[in-house]
């Protein structure tokens, strides 16, 4: 091989700041590119609680000077004072607990209050649904009384009045709206209950078989019907921010779909009363019928429970069968003859049909006043906890006080002697560290040790490196296992000191199989490219010069192969975990020093494309190789980098100077990795 110029240094790449969380770790690995933020001169340490104290006493006497930032609790002499500034120290958040259940408390009996008004609304929109009800069950008695040319009872209807009159008195509160003209030519005026009952008995002296129509009379009855539920819709939006919103409006829903039921009974009555129904009569039944069944299938959508008590409710009526075919009779309106009988018989199948939905109207209040009361009791339990808090914060805190001074003193006592521990385990967790930073590099080793995994990462640009001994089958076959691994241990501490000088990872060695990577775990541009290059030079001619310790005179001979591209890294394994690259990229490097020869440098078609982008390296064109798995394949050797490699590397037509090749020979068997020196050689003075 040769290496063009003799003036070129390989210069170590400046450390990215933080390092990568990611970070990248395989057992065995001495990994450089990886750089942990040190402070003290760069080196790594654990702090100890003296460490701590004469820290924050340096800084208090060079920030204000006051001798309270001089206390530690290794010292007699500050104990004392500790010791205040340790019981001062609870009623800080003790005060705050205080504050803070004060608040609670007041946010509860204010959502109480809350509540407790919600009941009272609740209370008005049920009781003022009653009075639609019974208003709506003598509007019906009403029509067909008035239909049947009073042939029902007079007395039915008394009785009938006489329930409304009783909702009317149930009432807990009837606000000032808007009142029913009591003929056709009084307007609608504004007043209170007593002059809505006033009106009401008007009306209802005006009511004569003879003198009354079923119009005149349902119009009057849904005018009444529809103020009182403009009202109960007023009433509900007050309690939108109750969770008991969505059964008032299903409430809501379903108390019109019975009124707008109602009046499509009418018209139903009125067409088998006369036979057919006119276009103005027809369109209402019509229009009312479809807005009843819209708003009970909105009922079940606000409160699907109920829809299964609904069919169960319609289930046991005999009549709802009939009731639809005689709904399907009425929406085609066809001529028909006239029938009393047919209209009375279809007035009791409906007021059986609305009783149920009536019946269905009693479950959803049940379901309110149980939800009101379970909110109601939930507030009062809240209360209850808020005020005993309270209550025992009061007596614990003093409790606390007198714990925190025992376990002061307590921690006082222990003090000198945790100082003592503390120092003695900051050396042996130098030393653990100094291991598992020879394993994994220090951003991976930290996130091990906090989380327990790395996630895996795709890196869509990186230079991978490979060599292998050749014929070291034969020199293992001749050679003892311990002249192996010494002969192992020897070149690869020579590998592992030239790569510290470069932007690589060491990645794993298996066997004679040397793996080296540059672009993970910190990704560093476009410059893993020429790092790996440099680096696979470097290697090559640090190799020329190497001997087999146990044959020295038989020379090493390197094969190595080069490849770019994209890969995924990360940690495999819990025990002894590995950082693994897995892709198509680390099979063809490997496939490239395969196919290789000896101390040469085999670099793929896409290695060398990026090559002549960075510039700076030679290339010769191999030509066309069959490599496994991926058939011809055009790639060339590395042959050298313009400028030389300083030192490190051999010259351009002449020999290395034997004694400093010695001495650099000798180094690189017997030192120690660059990154134990840093890390014992700037701390050892301090701590060792």
């Amino acid at each position: 091989m040769t290496l063009c110029g003799s003036n070129g240094t390989a210069s170590k790449p400046a450390p990215s700041p933080g390092g990568n969380a990611l970070g990248t770790a395989l057992p065995g690995a001495v990994a450089v590119a990886p750089r942990v933020a040190e402070a003290d001169g760069g080196s790594v340490r654990s702090l100890s609680s003296e460490d701590v104290a004469s820290v924050g006493a340096e800084a208090g006497r060079r920030n204000c000077g006051c001798p309270c930032w001089t206390s530690s609790p290794v010292h007699e002499k500050d104990r004392r004072l500790q010791l205040l500034h340790m019981l001062a120290l609870p009623f800080i958040p003790i005060l705050a607990l205080i504050v803070q259940t004060a608040v609670a408390l007041n946010g509860i009996l204010i959502d109480r209050q809350e509540v407790a008004d919600v009941e009272w609304q609740v209370t008005i929109a049920t009781d003022l649904g009653k009075v639609v009800t019974a208003m709506q069950l003598e509007r019906s008695d009403v029509a067909f009384y008035i239909f049947a040319n009073g042939s029902t009872e007079r007395l039915n209807l008394t009785e009938r009045f006489a329930a409304t009159d009783r909702a009317l008195e149930n009432m807990s509160s009837w606000p000032e709206m808007e009142l029913p003209p009591s003929d056709e030519d009084d307007d609608i005026v504004v007043g209170n209950r007593s002059m809505f009952e006033s009106r009401l008995r008007d009306f209802r002296d005006t009511i004569s078989a003879r003198e009354s129509t079923m119009s005149g009379a349902l119009r009057w009855y849904n005018a009444v019907n529809t103020i009182l539920l403009e009202h109960l819709t007023r009433q509900i939006k007050e309690t939108d921010k109750s969770g008991v919103w969505r059964y008032l409006i299903a409430f809501k829903n379903l108390l019109r779909s019975v009124e707008h039921t109602g009046i499509s009974m009418v018209h139903g009555i009125n067409y088998f009363g006369v036979g057919v129904l006119v276009n103005e009569s027809y369109i209402s039944y019509v229009h009312h019928d479809a807005i009843g069944r819209d708003l009970l299938n909105a009922s079940f959508t606000y409160v699907p429970s109920i829809r299964t008590t609904y069919l169960n409710l319609t289930s046991n009526l005999s009549e709802y069968g009939n009731l639809r075919a005689r709904r399907r009779e009425v929406m085609a309106n066809l001529p028909r003859s006239s029938s009393l009988g047919e209209a009375e018989a279809y007035f009791r199948s409906m007021a059986g049909y609305l009783e149920k939905l009536r019946t269905l109207l009693k479950e959803l209040r049940r379901k309110i006043k149980n939800y009101v009361e379970r909110s109601l009791q939930e507030a009062s339990s809240q209360e209850f906890i808020g005020i005993a808090i309270l209550v025992l914060v009061l007596i614990v805190s003093p409790v606390i006080i007198v714990l925190v001074r025992n376990a002061v003193g307590t921690i006082q006592m222990y003090a000198a002697h945790l100082a003592v521990k503390a120092r003695e385990l900051k050396r042996e967790k130098r030393k653990s560290d100094s291991l598992l930073f020879q394993m994994l590099p220090p951003s991976v080793a930290q996130q091990l040790k906090q989380t327990q995994q790395v996630p895996a990462e795709y890196y869509e640009a990186v230079t991978v490196y490979f060599s292998d001994i050749v014929g070291f089958t034969e020199i293992a076959a001749v050679s003892s296992p311990l002249q192996v691994v010494c002969f192992l241990n020897s070149i690869y501490r020579l590998f592992d000191a030239r790569i510290e000088c470069y932007d690589v990872y060491k990645v794993e060695t298996i066997g004679d199989s040397y793996m080296v990577a540059s672009g993970l775990p910190v990704k560093n541009g476009d410059r893993h490219v020429s790092e790996i290059a440099t680096m696979a030079l470097d290697l090559l001619a640090g190799s020329m010069a190497c001997r087999i310790p146990h044959r020295p005179h038989e020379k090493l001979q390197i094969r190595s192969g080069v490849h770019t591209g994209p890969v995924v890294a990360g940690i495999v394994g819990s025990k002894m975990p590995r950082y693994c690259l897995f892709g198509d990229t680390v099979n063809t490097a490997s496939r490239m020093e395969s196919t290789g020869e000896a101390l040469r440098i085999h670099i793929s078609g896409e290695m060398k494309q990026a090559l002549d982008v960075v510039g700076g390296f030679r290339t010769e064109h191999r030509g066309l190789v069959e490599v496994k798995g991926k058939g011809m394949m055009d790639t060339y050797w590395l042959t050298c980098k313009e400028g030389g490699l300083g030192l490190l590397g051999l010259n351009a037509g002449t020999a290395p100077d034997t004694e400093i090749q010695a001495n650099m020979l000798d180094d690189a068997y017997n030192a120690q990795p660059a990154f134990l020196r840093r890390l014992r050689g700037l701390r050892g003075e301090r701590y060792l």
